[in-house]
């Protein structure tokens, strides 16, 4: 009986497609007590974590191990004064003292508050002047911990500094404090209401706000991890995420390890696909997760066979068809793609069992009820773009879907406002229940009386063999009121030239209607992006406005 058994009732067709699920959370249902510990108590010797990084180093660790060095890191934490309630920084990167840290906050309930370690000093102090952060856990590279500082300076706050493995002058070295400590805890009690983590949004269209969730969040990731990212029990998953945002939650921990699979880490400063590649095949990696840029990335250099990978999924753009296609060429294996946001779960997806519609978003989860509606909140027919928005079952939050806002209960109630929530991304749905991407909201282009979908024409632009990566907004226009400009990072092996920019916009706009044409291409070494890796729209329309 696998640990997740103990609080879901899953039914599955013959195919092992889901189709109902039932998820019970006990009222002080708590992860790191009620999984970790369990699963280290039942199965010492089970990995929980293969971890290496670019200078070859190597760690693999049970969840004996987890539990044992979690309580060491709480007893420093509360011998340092951290308590329940505190919010407590991680900027961990991918270092391997993350997973001791985030199961030790959760133990002695602590909000983890995870940060990308590419924050910049007035980031963090945008953060600090945020929230009331207690103390900040920080890695020893980068500059990270020197810029901390400095941003605490600048905010006027003051907060517990905690280094890892290294001393740094006015930190705290938590590794070295931990290895004074028992590693038995006894049980700190708490809610599966209060607030567990916090992440900062990656602010696409403002400043980033405080997503606070609660105890029962992890256990909605069982359907990430086992419906859709396919982990297996004893098995080894690997999600291309730094620990800085959600998506290291959906793939680095929670599902996972209730499935019962060991998550690889591989800890790097410098993307390289062919090192990933490398990662996978060394290690037996059966499950593979990572942003569409990888996947980009691996068709465009040529994707080396990865005979141990049994499924590969994708999410937080969406992904253009030319690249699954290739994709599946190359492996043999579909590319999954998933939806859901940093307030949710796992929303819809091509789950296991499933027909895989490329391009498409899936179906809906089991664990939700989503409709696409119009501005007036009513819902769309099929074929129709609507937005996303999930529907309470008895009026009730579902599992998974985030508590608050932090120290924004106006925002949170207009997210929330008629009754459900809105996820202010639009999509349609085909016949047989797929939902297909449209675009956000706040990207649509609206020119010459038509609403256009960036996505539909970034997807003609892709298949260029000239195109690595591109984004498509629209711009202030006298006639039509916006018209259509792309902005484009080319392949390795081409240069930018008024030849080139015509070939490009000529050949995609032969495939658009006249009205979704291309008007404009700008060449660009790097396009404007989120610490989560998804394209800041707004910034390149801000620079044409």
């Amino acid at each position: 009986m696998s640990i997740y058994e103990k609080f879901v009732h899953a039914v599955e067709d013959e195919n092992g497609a889901l189709k109902t699920i039932d998820i019970s959370c006990p009222d002080n249902f708590n992860f790191a007590y009620d999984v970790v510990d369990e699963i280290a108590k039942a199965e010492p010797e089970k990995r929980a974590i293969v971890w290496c990084n670019a200078e070859g180093e190597e760690r693999v660790f049970t969840f004996s191990d987890i539990s044992r060095e979690s309580n060491r890191f709480a007893n420093a934490l509360l011998s340092s004064g951290i308590k329940k309630g505190d919010y407590v920084m991680l900027c961990l990167k991918r270092h391997y003292e993350y997973w001791f840290a985030a199961t030790a906050l959760h133990k002695i309930g602590a909000v983890m508050v995870p940060v990308t370690h590419m924050l910049r000093v007035d980031d963090f102090k945008y953060r600090f002047n945020t929230a009331e952060i207690k103390a900040v856990i920080s890695t020893y590279e980068n500059g990270v911990a020197e810029r901390i500082k400095e941003a605490l300076t600048l905010s006027g706050k003051e907060a517990i500094l905690f280094s890892i493995r290294e001393d740094i002058d006015g930190y705290i070295n938590l590794s070295r404090l931990a290895e004074m400590q028992e590693g038995f805890l006894k049980r700190i009690e708490t809610k599966a209401s209060d607030s567990m983590m916090m992440y900062f949004t990656s602010g696409t269209t403002g400043y980033p706000k405080g997503v606070i969730h609660d105890y029962s969040y992890p256990l909605a990731h069982i359907v990430t991890a086992k419906y859709w990212q396919r982990a297996e029990d004893g098995g080894l998953h690997f999600t291309v995420a730094e620990t800085g945002w959600a998506k290291a939650s959906w793939g680095k921990m929670y599902g996972q390890w209730l499935v019962g699979s060991a998550v690889m880490v591989y800890d790097f400063d410098a993307f390289d696909p062919k090192m990933l590649t490398q990662i996978i095949n060394k290690y037996g990696v059966t499950s593979f997760c990572a942003p569409p840029t990888v996947y980009r990335y691996l068709v465009k250099k040529g994707t080396p066979m990865m005979p141990s990978l049994k499924s590969a999924s994708t999410a937080g753009e969406y992904l253009n068809p030319e690249i699954f296609k290739k994709f599946y060429e190359k492996t043999g294996l579909y590319l999954n793609e998933g939806y859901g946001q940093t307030e949710t779960t796992l929303l819809s997806a091509n789950y296991r069992g499933i027909r895989n519609k490329e391009g498409s978003m899936g179906v809906k989860s089991p664990l939700y009820t989503l409709k696409l509606v119009d501005s007036n909140g009513k819902e769309v027919k099929t074929g129709e773009i609507g937005e996303i928005v999930v529907v309470p079952e008895n009026g009730k939050k579902p599992i998974g879907i985030f508590a608050s806002y932090l120290n924004d209960s106006e925002l949170y109630e207009n997210a929330w406002r008629g009754g459900v929530y809105h996820t202010g991304d639009s999509a349609w749905m085909d016949e047989d229940g797929y939902f297909w991407f449209h675009g956000r909201f706040d990207d649509i282009i609206k020119s010459g009386g038509f609403r256009i979908g960036p996505f539909e024409i970034e997807n003609f632009l892709i298949k260029h063999d000239a195109v690595l990566e591109c984004s498509v907004v629209g711009i202030p226009d006298t006639l039509r009121g916006q018209s259509i400009k792309a902005f484009i990072v080319l392949a390795p092996g081409y240069e930018a030239s008024s030849e080139l920019e015509k070939e490009i916009r000529d050949k995609t706009n032969s495939k658009l209607a006249e009205y979704k044409w291309i008007r404009q291409i700008e060449f660009v070494s790097e396009l404007p992006k989120t610490i989560s890796g998804k394209i800041r729209k707004k910034e390149l329309r801000d620079t044409t406005s």
